[in-house]
């Protein structure tokens, strides 16, 4: 019933309640070795492997560059079960970690790329129509138009003023009312 460090490159075994074990600590690193593919700057990892009556906890502590993924498992048949489960746990997290800095640094890339992109920049770059619209002028009142954009819920509506004859456009604003487009001369 000791409580005994194992350390092999930034992994701490701890035993608790469990006398120190070199077939575990070896299970346990050949287990820790598998999440190295998915975290960089992996600071250090302890696991705490524990007996209470007849309950085998293993709990797994890594310390990432400004992140920590945690995780702990039960099992009531033995040490190597409850290692196995918590280091599946261990592995999605870690996954999942990758993906999020993976995500977040291709966000930044796309955003640059987008900015500073010579394709939407320059000389040769124009802007073109890539999609043409054939759309019935019909007379409306504006209060008309206006109940018509609102419930086609449309960002906007061409129409031909009955009151002036012209035609006018309606468009919903960002602030949720609405502008009016009339023509000066038509």
């Amino acid at each position: 019933m000791s409580n005994s460090k194992g350390v092999f490159m930034g992994l701490t075994v701890t035993f608790r309640h469990l006398e120190s074990n070199e077939a575990l600590k070896s299970y346990t690193q050949e287990k820790v070795s598998r999440i190295e593919k998915f975290l960089n700057k992996v600071n250090d990892i302890h696991v705490i492997l524990s007996l209470e009556k007849r309950r085998h906890i293993a709990e797994v502590i890594v310390n990432v560059n400004r992140a920590m993924i945690t995780a702990k498992e039960v099992s009531e048949d033995n040490m190597y079960s409850a290692i196995d489960l918590v280091m599946d746990k261990i592995e999605r997290q870690a996954k999942k970690h990758k993906d999020r800095i993976t995500n977040h640094k291709d966000l930044n890339k796309q955003a640059r790329h987008n900015i500073f992109s010579s394709e939407s920049y320059g000389p040769d770059k124009r802007p073109e129509i890539v999609k043409t619209e054939s759309v019935s002028i019909k007379p409306l009142s504006v209060d008309e138009a206006l109940v018509e954009i609102d419930q086609a819920n449309e960002d906007f509506l061409v129409f031909k003023n009955a009151e002036t004859e012209k035609v006018s456009v309606i468009y919903r604003r960002r602030d949720g009312d609405f502008g009016l487009i009339e023509p000066e001369n038509q």
